[in-house]
């Protein structure tokens, strides 16, 4: 019952004195808010990293071979940068010896890509838009469908045609109001038709997937992407399986340190990029973004530590004569302790609580209001809770301390 009565208390004081109370919750609440936001919003990111973002950037049980790795960040040397631009680029002879060696049943596609200025006969002026130039099976690989008209043919692809499919973005600035299918737009002056719209990709973080043109690698376009006709940026491996996703980067692995020469004790001058690149990339991000997570609410929570034990020693000061009657009734020094250990630690979890649901609130506002992604972890909230609870016992120390050790008789002379 003491356990109860001590909780009953420590409402009561909180509903009787709303104000004082309101200013005693305010720093816990905070630091549990800034906690469930940060941690919702990284948790939100890395699920939007893992399950479709990279899945848009690389694909399903694919892998890019690359002169150097095109995602990174962080600490790297000038070492390793140095090495990095010494690299031969990949060049259109590296791509058939790899490609032949390939299981029958992966899927490939070069690309060689860069952002451009486009034109057309409605835009106005000149818009910059990402163009990859192609070939392989591009569409298959990526799983990019269109919405309207129809995907670059394999004929097409081989011909090096001026056709073009487009993203969603990218026929609105260009053709404002207009129905793009077989209109025409213009790279380095050369007209491209446009044959299909592809389906949206969507955005992350503020940065528009549908911005985007299509072409064949063999057309004029891929002369405005590189400065020599023969560089590729990267091809595209799709692997039968996962499992056989390991086998697979060995294949092309062996057929491309034979291509150039390179002996056993030599490091590979080239780069095999998965998913799993991608992944370590957002974890380094991610590392930031939770030491930061963890920086805001422990502000937040000494804060409020200080304010709960500064309102208890005013409690105890307030309820001295109460204490010393119950301790002339037989109250031990153990059960004063507990009763203002369990009032601090109920103004902790009543401030932890409210700081729950606004931080719920704060997370849900800012995904819909900003291009940031929220996913309120369950786990937070127990944590949240456990932090406000422990906050609360351990500010509530001193205070309970004290009270237990007032003298009975000094304690009932007080007024």
């Amino acid at each position: 019952m003491q356990f109860f009565e001590a909780i009953r208390l420590a409402l009561n004081t909180i509903r009787v004195q709303k104000l004082k109370s309101a200013f005693t919750l305010l720093g816990v609440c905070i630091g549990v808010m800034f906690l469930i936001s940060v941690v919702s919003i990284v948790e939100g990111m890395g699920r939007y990293m893992e399950e479709d973002l990279i899945g848009k950037l690389i694909g399903v049980n694919t892998f890019e071979l690359r002169s150097r790795p095109n995602i990174n960040i962080g600490d790297m040397d000038e070492a390793t940068w140095e090495e990095y631009r010494r690299r031969p680029r990949l060049e259109l002879v590296d791509v058939a010896p790899v490609t032949s060696a390939l299981p029958t049943d992966a899927k490939w596609y070069i690309t060689s890509e860069d952002q451009v200025a486009i034109t057309s006969a409605t835009s106005g002026k000149p818009r910059t838009t990402r163009v990859f130039a192609v070939d392989g099976q591009y569409f298959d690989v990526k799983n990019l469908g269109v919405t309207a008209g129809r995907i670059l043919s394999e004929q097409e692809l081989s011909r090096g045609e001026k056709s073009v499919v487009i993203g969603i973005d990218a026929a609105e600035r260009l053709f404002p109001g207009l129905d793009p299918l077989g209109r025409e737009l213009k790279m380095g002056g050369v007209p491209y038709r446009v044959v299909g719209v592809a389906e949206s990709q969507g955005k992350a973080f503020g940065m528009s997937f549908d911005n985007f043109i299509v072409t064949s690698w063999r057309s004029p376009a891929r002369r405005l992407l590189n400065s020599r006709p023969n560089i590729v940026d990267a091809v595209a491996i799709q692997s039968p399986s996962p499992e056989a996703m390991t086998e697979t980067m060995e294949i092309v692995r062996s057929v491309m340190r034979a291509q150039r020469h390179l002996r056993p004790s030599q490091k590979d001058n080239f780069a095999l990029q998965t998913a799993d690149s991608a992944l370590e990339f957002w974890n380094k991000i991610k590392s930031y973004l939770v030491l930061a997570g963890i920086a805001l609410p422990a502000i937040g929570l000494v804060v409020g530590a200080i304010v709960i034990m500064n309102i208890m020693l005013v409690a105890v000061s307030e309820r001295t004569r109460e204490i010393g009657i119950r301790k002339a009734l037989g109250a031990k020094r153990r059960d004063i302790l507990m009763q203002f250990l369990i009032e601090a630690s109920t103004l902790g979890i009543v401030g932890s609580a409210i700081g729950v649901a606004l931080g719920i609130g704060l997370a849900e506002g800012i995904s819909a209001f900003s291009p940031l992604p929220a996913s309120v972890a369950p786990w937070s909230i127990v944590v949240g809770i456990a932090l406000g609870a422990g906050v609360g016992v351990v500010s509530g120390v001193y205070p309970a301390s004290r009270a237990s050790r007032l003298d009975p008789i000094t304690a009932l002379r007080q007024e």
